[in-house]
Parts: structure tokens; C-alpha cells; sequence
């Protein structure tokens, strides 16, 4: 039986992104402790965490406090400009001339494999963020490669763990229950995920107050997998362990063929083939720790940019050029807030406007009716205003909203035109 795993990158850059690389790497030790071969698991992330000037220990990432340095012998299969969505769907599909750099690695899976999906980054309504000026992932983009995958009958079963804001949006009325694919998300399609060991809970560094060590919804599906034989343990089982421990905060969601739940967790992240004296236990694991509070996704960079103003001495270089970019953050994000609802306002009027800001469609409905109208939406906005970046593309229900409630992309680029030109 063979298995293969992809994992995700991140949209945003430097340190203030190092959640998200420790998940990724912090799956791929799961993995490797299971039994699985470098051949069988393909690791996608920019890879600018473990040596970035603000790391206070070169080489080194951790995804909970005083915990082991995950990043050791992580593949770079596709990392920095090789991590691509093109090069992503590629891999998924087997697709090896599609694929453009990198080490070239593919699911090159057959109908009796096994195939588990682990993605971690920002995420919006309807999208999924991939690095730099890198296009996202559109939910149908991906539900049709996907169905690809599926018509190719190169895998019998799939599993999708996806951390990432709204990420319920990515499968609700999108994806089908026929494809024997189970998928599970950190969020529900209209609220966001939640990072976890951030500066000033206990047993946090001090020297890592200015971020967070890892998500919630991931630090409990891998530390729960840590703690566990995967023989023993199912799908079903562990959804329900992690949506407990994230209930507070997010709501775990649960999409496609649920009935694949019933499946151990081995099959996925694991060999099976273990003898029974063999054990899949990590070492040296402690108690997962309860953190004290957590941070929704898109405000954690305030965290980075707050502690670095805080930390630089007073009347310093440094202390000016922090306060900048600071300074810099929070106006993106006052424009960005004033743009989308000045356009809203102009399309449906300053009394209806804001409702089409928030408006969620009843579960089980897709975001959007059409997803060429929804990225036409964002790029036309990106195109007069500027880029949404994470923070921004917080408005991604709004552009959807626009497009279910009739607005043509000739009135919106008219509006946001007017609007952004002021």
C-alpha cells in the first residue's frame, strides 16, 4: 500500500509567519515517525523561517513551548518561487510535466493508495493563500482537481485537514460526497481560525513574545496523533477530539464522505505494516498545554509588529523604523476597511451597504453562484485600490455578495475606481 502527502505553504512572508511553517514541519515529523519515506510525502513551504534574521535560534523551529526543533530534515521539494498553486494542483494530479522547478515529485498514486492532504496558511471566503504575489487557490479551482483526481482512479480513499481561516467555505456545497474524499477544517465558512502559543502564555520564550508557535486546530490534530497509536485510533475519533478542544473558540467542520471517517488513522499517516510490538508513540511528549488565550489569524501580525515597536530602545533607529512599519500595517488596513465600504455603500446604498459586507449564506449553499464573477471581484478591486492582502481579503464575502446580488465587473471597476481614485 502506498501513501503520499502533500502539505501547504503560506501566503505571508518572514518571521511573523512562523506558525505556519512549524505546522507544516511539525506534520512532516509526524509522518516520518510513522514509517513513511521521504519518497512517499512532498512538502510544500517558502522555507524562510528556519534562518530568518528575527529566528533567535538559527536553524531551529518549534510549534509549541520548549518543544523540539521540527524543521530537522524537513525535503524542500517545492519551496521560495516553486511554490506554486500550478505546481501544487500538478503534484496532486501526478501531472510531472506540469510541474515547473522544485525537486519534481508528484502523487504518482494508484487506486489502491491512500492519500492524506495537510494545508496551513491564510485563508478567506472562497480562498486559500498561497506566498507572495503567488494567485490564491479558488475553492472550485481546487474541487475540480479534485474530481480530476477522482475520474483518474488513481487513489481509493482521500483525506484533507485544512487550517485556515473561513476554511469551511473551501468544501461547503462545493464539494461532493461521491469522490471518497473526507475533509475536515479548522473553521466554519464564516469565521476565522485561531493561532495558539503565542508570547505571554506560559512556558512561551521570551525571546518568541513577538509571535505565535502554531495554529490551535493543527497543534491538536498532531498533538492528539502524537499521543496515540494511529491503528487504534479512527477519523471520526479524532474530529471529535479536536473539535472539543477548539469548540471555544472555532467550529471543526466536517465535509464529503463522512462515512471514511470510520477509517484508522494508519492509513493516512502511518504504515499499517508495523508489527504489533512496534510502537508509533513520539518521545519525551508532554501534556498538551492549555494555552491561556488565542489569536484570530489576521490580527497575529499586530503581535510581530507591536512587540518589535516595544522591544527597540527608546529614541532608536530601530524604535523609528518599527513604529514605520507598524504604522504602515495599520493604514493598509484603515484603507482597505474604508474602500470595500465606501464601494458597498455606492452599489447598494449607505443603508444596505454594510449588510452585504457579513452576509453568510445558509450552510451547505456555495459562497458564490459564479467564481469567475467572485475573482474578477477581487482582482477588479486589487486592480484600483491595491493589493487585499491577508487582513484584506477578509472582504472576499463581500465580492461574492456582489456578485450573487447581480453587480456587473463593469460597475464594480467603475465604483472602485471612483472610490480608490479620492
Amino acid at each position: 500500500m502506498e501513501e503520499k502527502v502533500v502539505k501547504g505553504g503560506k501566503e505571508r512572508r518572514g518571521w511573523l509567519a512562523l506558525e505556519r511553517e512549524a505546522d507544516v514541519c511539525h506534520a512532516y515529523q509526524l509522518m516520518k515517525k510513522g514509517g513513511l519515506k521521504d519518497e512517499n510525502i512532498i512538502v510544500f513551504m517558502y522555507d524562510d523561517i528556519a534562518f530568518n534574521v528575527d529566528n533567535p535560534h538559527q536553524g531551529v523551529i518549534i510549534n509549541r513551548p520548549v518543544g523540539r526543533n521540527v524543521y530537522t530534515n524537513v525535503p524542500k521539494d517545492y519551496t521560495g518561487k516553486n511554490l506554486t498553486t500550478k505546481n501544487l494542483f500538478a503534484a496532486i494530479l501526478g501531472d510531472k510535466k506540469a510541474i515547473k522547478g522544485g525537486s519534481g515529485k508528484v502523487l504518482d498514486s494508484g487506486p489502491n493508495d491512500h492519500i492524506f492532504i495537510y494545508y496551513s496558511d491564510h485563508g478567506s471566503a472562497g480562498m486559500l493563500g498561497m506566498p507572495q504575489n503567488e494567485p490564491a487557490i479558488y475553492a472550485k479551482d481546487f474541487i475540480e482537481v479534485l474530481k480530476k483526481k477522482h475520474a483518474s482512479n488513481t487513489y481509493k480513499s482521500m483525506v484533507i485537514y485544512i487550517e485556515a481561516c473561513e476554511s469551511g467555505s473551501i468544501f461547503d456545497g462545493v464539494l461532493p460526497n461521491n469522490l471518497s474524499i473526507f475533509a475536515t477544517t479548522a473553521s466554519n465558512p464564516n469565521e476565522s481560525s485561531y493561532a495558539t502559543y503565542c508570547g505571554g502564555d506560559p512556558g512561551i520564550p521570551s525571546e518568541y513574545n513577538n509571535t505565535c508557535l502554531g495554529d490551535l486546530y493543527s497543534i491538536s490534530w498532531m498533538e492528539d496523533s502524537e499521543r496515540k497509536d494511529p491503528r487504534n485510533e479512527t477519523l471520526r475519533q479524532q474530529f471529535a477530539m479536536v473539535k472539543n478542544r477548539t469548540s471555544e473558540m472555532s467550529h471543526v467542520i466536517e465535509y464529503g464522505d463522512v462515512h471514511l471517517s470510520s477509517n484508522y488513522l494508519s492509513l493516512y499517516i502511518a504504515l499499517e505494516s508495523r508489527k504489533p510490538n512496534q510502537t508509533y508513540s513520539m518521545t519525551n511528549q508532554s501534556e498538551p498545554i492549555t494555552p491561556l488565550y488565542v489569536v484570530e489569524q489576521r490580527e497575529a501580525d499586530l503581535i510581530y509588529f507591536k512587540e518589535m515597536v516595544r522591544r527597540a530602545p527608546e529614541g532608536s533607529k530601530q524604535k523609528i523604523e518599527a513604529q514605520k512599519r507598524l504604522d504602515e500595517v495599520t493604514s493598509h488596513r484603515k484603507h482597505v476597511d474604508q474602500t470595500v465600504q465606501a464601494i458597498a455603500n455606492q452599489l447598494f446604498g449607505e443603508s444596505r451597504g454594510p449588510s452585504y459586507l457579513t452576509k453568510n449564506r445558509p450552510a451547505g449553499t456555495p459562497l458564490v453562484d459564479d467564481w469567475d464573477c467572485f475573482k474578477a471581484m477581487v482582482s477588479t478591486y486589487e486592480e484600483h485600490c491595491g493589493s487585499l492582502q491577508s487582513y484584506g481579503k477578509k472582504y472576499a464575502r463581500a465580492f461574492a455578495n456582489f456578485c450573487n446580488a447581480g453587480i456587473y465587473i463593469d460597475r464594480m471597476a467603475q465604483v472602485s475606481a471612483q472610490v480608490c481614485a479620492k
